[in-house]
């Protein structure tokens, strides 16, 4: 038998809003294993004690945010309206049913005046981290580290065109000496350099990347200077020009993922046209300075994979786990990898059997190789070795490829390739769950500083989420 409801629901009803919320639902998890209550220590110093008309407690005002991102409310104006109807929402903010929400405009507000220019993003992210130390979900011994793009908001087509100057490389100072090292190693005389002499990472070791000469922009570059495209909409934001990306205007989020249980313990956010393997090392050390990580191994992308991050890693005791790259080279010519060097003589020998003997050493930190003799004008490959316009094979190594050559031989370990094969399990599957589920796949805000707080907030939602599904 059919029975209709008619009329509106107005009879009174007495209820228990902690009897409406389910026993397994996230946020009883999350509210049983994360204590927020740090959020009012860390921000009391931006609220006058004594003035004023009292204000929404900021342990609130975040506790809203995270439900934005834990469930994918990208608004925040349709946030406000999401806690208002629903009851598990009011029970964890610890609103009655008939409690009025804060408006939209308090976030705003808060966001542009009061915390504005502050690091509260980061270190609310920080305690987050520690909480999962304190659970034993972090390992610090693996890290996986990556970067994804965002589209900023900008149009691609507005944007004018400036002249920045390039910066200096920290590990400068130490590659000059080792350059005039190898140098005197060889019987050449040593090189003097500049005291503010930049130093590019060579264009074969970032192929997929970046290519300095042009950052993308079609314009070359002179001296210490590069031409780069900056946004009329969000100056902060970077032109990216790579290869199988888009192209356009976009912010990288540098991320470090640990291994135990994916508790992301790093972010970073960048302009778009920043290498990825620049802020790396120094993340890396901030890392192990503010959480006391005793890093042993770390999974990278070939996009790290250079000579410099190689031997800054072997310096600090760290092994890593990373993809390869060949290199570039003309289509259908033999490329290095086609080369074998032996160490112990320092030769290059080709598939042909020929060496190729060291010359000199230049400054940009490269050993150069050339076969003598004439040898390449008889040899049967030399269609498929040499370009129209060269007469003899020349190759470059750098005065640091024996660290990538050191990890190369680790990655192909059966430790190696257990830790590299999970960096897809790490750091991927965690940029997965943030674009995917936690709305990261585009900038809700312009500005450097405000992607930040977006991407932070997003990585602490992602955090607490699995400490609360491992702990709750």
């Amino acid at each position: 038998m059919l029975k209709e409801t008619k009329g509106q629901q107005i009879k009174y009803e007495l209820v228990m809003i902690e009897n409406l919320v389910p026993e397994n639902h996230l946020l009883r998890k999350i509210d049983k294993v994360i204590d927020f209550s740090f959020i009012n220590e860390i921000c009391r110093p931006y609220y006058c004690s004594d003035n004023g008309r009292p204000a929404i407690e900021p342990e609130t005002l975040f506790k809203m945010l995270f439900i934005g991102y834990l469930y994918g409310i990208r608004s925040e104006r349709r946030l406000v309206e999401e806690v208002k109807v629903n009851v598990a929402y009011r029970w964890f903010l610890g609103y009655a049913l008939e409690d009025k929400i804060p408006d939209a405009s308090v976030i705003w507000q808060n966001r542009l005046r009061r915390f504005n220019g502050t690091d509260i993003s980061q270190q609310i992210f920080d305690n987050i981290v520690r909480q999962a130390m304190s659970y034993g979900l972090v390992g610090g011994k693996i890290l996986y580290s990556d970067s994804t793009h965002l589209k900023a908001s900008a149009n691609k087509n507005k944007f004018t065109e400036q002249e920045v100057r390039k910066e200096t490389q920290d590990y400068i100072s130490a590659l000059n000496e080792a350059i005039n090292e190898d140098r005197a190693l060889h019987g050449k005389k040593p090189l003097k350099f500049d005291k503010e002499e930049i130093k590019e990472i060579e264009e074969e070791e970032t192929e997929d990347y970046f290519d300095d000469k042009n950052n993308g922009t079609g314009t070359g570059t002179k001296g210490e200077t590069k031409t780069i495209k900056t946004s009329t909409t969000d100056p902060d934001s970077g032109f990216m020009h790579r290869d199988g990306k888009p192209k356009g205007f976009f912010y990288l989020d540098h991320r470090t993922v640990d291994s135990k249980a994916n508790i992301i313990t790093d972010v970073f956010v960048t302009p778009g046209n920043t290498n990825d393997v620049k802020p790396y090392i120094s993340r890396l050390d901030a890392q192990v300075e503010k959480f006391g990580f005793d890093v042993k191994v770390v999974g990278l992308d070939a996009g790290y994979n250079v000579s410099a991050i190689c031997k800054q890693l072997f310096d600090r005791g760290i092994k890593a786990a990373m993809g390869n790259r060949r290199g570039v080279h003309q289509k259908g010519k033999f490329g290095k990898y086609k080369f074998k060097y032996i160490k112990e003589w320092d030769v290059y020998i080709c598939p042909e059997r020929n060496y190729l003997e060291y010359t000199t050493t230049n400054r940009q930190g490269y050993k150069e190789y050339k076969c003598k003799n004439d040898r390449c004008m008889s040899c049967p490959c030399r269609e498929q070795c040499l370009s129209t316009k060269s007469k003899t094979k020349s190759l470059r190594r750098h005065v640091w490829e024996d660290y990538k050559d050191e990890f190369y031989t680790f990655t192909h370990t059966d430790v190696g390739k257990k830790i590299y094969s999970r960096r897809k399990e790490t750091v991927e599957r965690s940029f997965a769950d943030s674009k995917e589920l936690f709305g990261l796949r585009y900038c809700r805000m312009r500005g450097l500083s405000k992607v930040a707080e977006q991407c932070l907030l997003t990585a602490a939602a992602q955090n607490i989420k699995k400490i609360a599904m491992c702990c709750g």
